[in-house]
């Protein structure tokens, strides 16, 4: 999640961490990085944080 865009972190529980934007009513949880992060996993961030997939 990037700072510069207004995402900071709100908590995190096990090995996910969440994030909030002041300008979304909601907030995104994405898993601690690993080596590899499956593809429907980065999907479904980009999903919830409102951005285009491309």
């Amino acid at each position: 999640m990037s700072r510069a865009e207004g995402w900071y972190k709100v908590g995190d529980k096990g090995d996910h961490e969440k994030y909030k934007h002041p300008e979304k009513s909601d907030h995104v949880v994405v898993p601690h990085p690993r080596k590899d992060m499956p593809i429907g996993t980065l999907r479904n961030i980009y999903k919830q944080a409102g951005w285009e997939w491309r």
